[in-house]
C-alpha cells in the first residue's frame, strides 16, 4: 500500500526571484497573448506569479494602470523609420503604433479607455511631435495634432483589432462589421440620404490600407495649416 506523500517543506522549494513591476508587466503580457487582456486582472497575475494580489499593489495601484503599463511597454517596439520625407515617416509612425495595438487581443479598447503615460509613450509623442515641427507646425500645433494622430490611430485599431476568446463580439469580426455598413449605405434611401444613396460607391472606395492613408493625411495637413489660437 502506498502511504500518502508527505508536504513538502517551503524551505525546500526553489527560492522565487523577488517581485518587481517589470516582471508584473512581462506575466500580464504573457496571459494577455494567451488569454486576451480580460483575463489579465490583479488576481490572475498574481496567480501567475505565485503570489498574493496584495503584493501587486506596491507596483501599480489597479488593473487600470496594470494595462497602461502593459501597453507602454509594447510601445518600445516602435521605432523610428530611417529615410524618407517628415511625413512619410510620421505615417509610418503612427501606422506603426496603430499595428502594435491592433495586433494584440483586447489591446486596443482597452488604450481607448486608459491611455498610457509611460515613457515609451512620451518618446513616441516627442518624435511624432519633432516630425510635424519639421513640416512645419508650430509646437503648440504638434503636440495637439499628436494626440489627434493618436486617437485615430487607436479607435482604428480598436475597430480591427485581434479579438479576445469568449468575447461576445469575437464573432462578429472587423471584416463583418464593414460589410455590414457598406450594406447599409448601399440601401440607403434617397429620401433620408439623397447623397449616399448617390454616391454610395464612392463614399465606400478604397481599401481599408487606402482609407487609412487618406485618414493620416488629411489629418497631418490640417494639422500643419491650422494655427492654434
Amino acid at each position: 500500500m502506498t502511504s500518502a506523500k508527505e508536504p513538502r517543506s517551503r524551505r525546500e522549494r526553489p527560492a522565487k526571484p523577488p517581485l518587481s513591476r517589470q516582471w508584473i508587466i512581462d506575466a500580464t503580457i504573457g496571459i494577455m497573448r494567451r488569454e486576451g487582456l480580460r483575463k489579465a486582472t490583479m488576481r490572475r497575475v498574481a496567480k501567475e506569479l505565485d503570489t498574493g494580489p496584495a503584493s501587486l499593489y506596491v507596483y501599480v495601484r489597479n488593473t487600470a494602470e496594470l494595462h497602461a503599463a502593459v501597453i507602454d511597454e509594447l510601445l518600445a517596439g516602435v521605432r523610428m523609420p530611417a529615410g524618407g520625407t517628415w511625413q512619410e515617416r510620421l505615417e509610418r509612425l503612427v501606422t506603426d503604433y496603430r499595428d502594435i495595438l491592433a495586433g494584440q487581443p483586447g489591446l486596443a479598447r482597452s488604450a481607448l479607455l486608459v491611455r498610457p503615460s509611460g515613457p515609451h509613450l512620451l518618446t513616441l509623442y516627442d518624435r511624432m511631435m519633432g516630425l510635424l515641427v519639421e513640416g512645419g507646425a508650430e509646437p503648440g500645433q504638434a503636440g495637439i495634432g499628436v494626440d489627434l494622430l493618436l486617437l485615430t490611430a487607436t479607435a482604428s485599431a480598436a475597430e480591427h483589432a485581434v479579438p479576445e476568446d469568449g468575447d461576445p463580439d469575437a464573432e462578429t469580426d472587423s471584416s463583418a462589421k464593414q460589410r455590414a455598413l457598406a450594406d447599409a449605405v448601399r440601401a440607403a434611401s434617397a429620401d433620408r440620404a439623397p447623397l449616399l444613396a448617390q454616391h454610395a460607391e464612392a463614399v465606400l472606395g478604397g481599401t481599408p490600407g487606402e482609407r487609412w492613408t487618406w485618414y493620416l493625411r488629411a489629418q497631418i495637413a490640417g494639422i500643419v495649416a491650422l494655427a492654434t489660437d
